[in-house]
């Protein structure tokens, strides 16, 4: 995974039942200021999932809450701190948390439209490039044929020459 870290965003993991932004909060700020806390909730139980971010306005103040929180203890948990990988896009264009799952149907049926579009194309060039094979094929077929009826000696001494020596070998 290739994944570029956040180097001001920090992922803390760990967490009570207790802690809520606001106690996360309070336990960061002595690093620096704060741009954002977040802990995502479960759908299901409307708790956070015993992680949440922490975002610094300085690169420096997140290493040094990463650097001291890091195996630190809150409410009776130990947290692991980390910097925050970027979100993850789970579904759709634009991500599934930020829209229902069918709002990219709309750029999904114009991009299979464009592919067939592309496929009937892509069809029609084989067809005309085989019709334009088979005609070339045909004329060159065509000029042999005439090749071995008559050949053209009007243009060629040689075959002058030898046309003439055929006709008193004949005679």
């Amino acid at each position: 995974m290739n994944q570029q870290v956040q180097k001001n965003t920090l992922y803390v993991g760990g967490l009570a039942e207790e802690v809520n932004e606001t106690i996360l909060h309070s336990a960061f700020i002595p690093f620096g200021d704060i741009k954002d806390v977040k802990t995502p909730l479960d759908q299901a139980t409307q708790k956070h999932r015993s992680f949440g971010f922490v975002t610094f306005l300085e690169r420096e103040d997140a290493a040094a809450a990463m650097d001291n929180m890091d195996g630190a203890e809150l409410y009776g948990r130990v947290l692991t701190v980390n910097y925050a990988l970027p979100e993850k896009i789970k579904g759709g264009e634009q991500g599934w948390a930020a829209q229902p799952i069918w709002a990219d149907a709309d750029t999904w049926f114009e991009r299979q439209q464009q592919e067939e579009e592309m496929q009937r194309i892509q069809k029609e060039n084989q067809a005309a490039m085989q019709a334009a094979e088979e005609l070339h094929r045909k004329k060159l077929a065509d000029e042999r044929e005439g090749e071995k009826d008559e050949p053209d000696t009007k243009d060629d001494p040689m075959a002058m020459a030898e046309a003439e020596s055929l006709k008193q070998n004949n005679s």
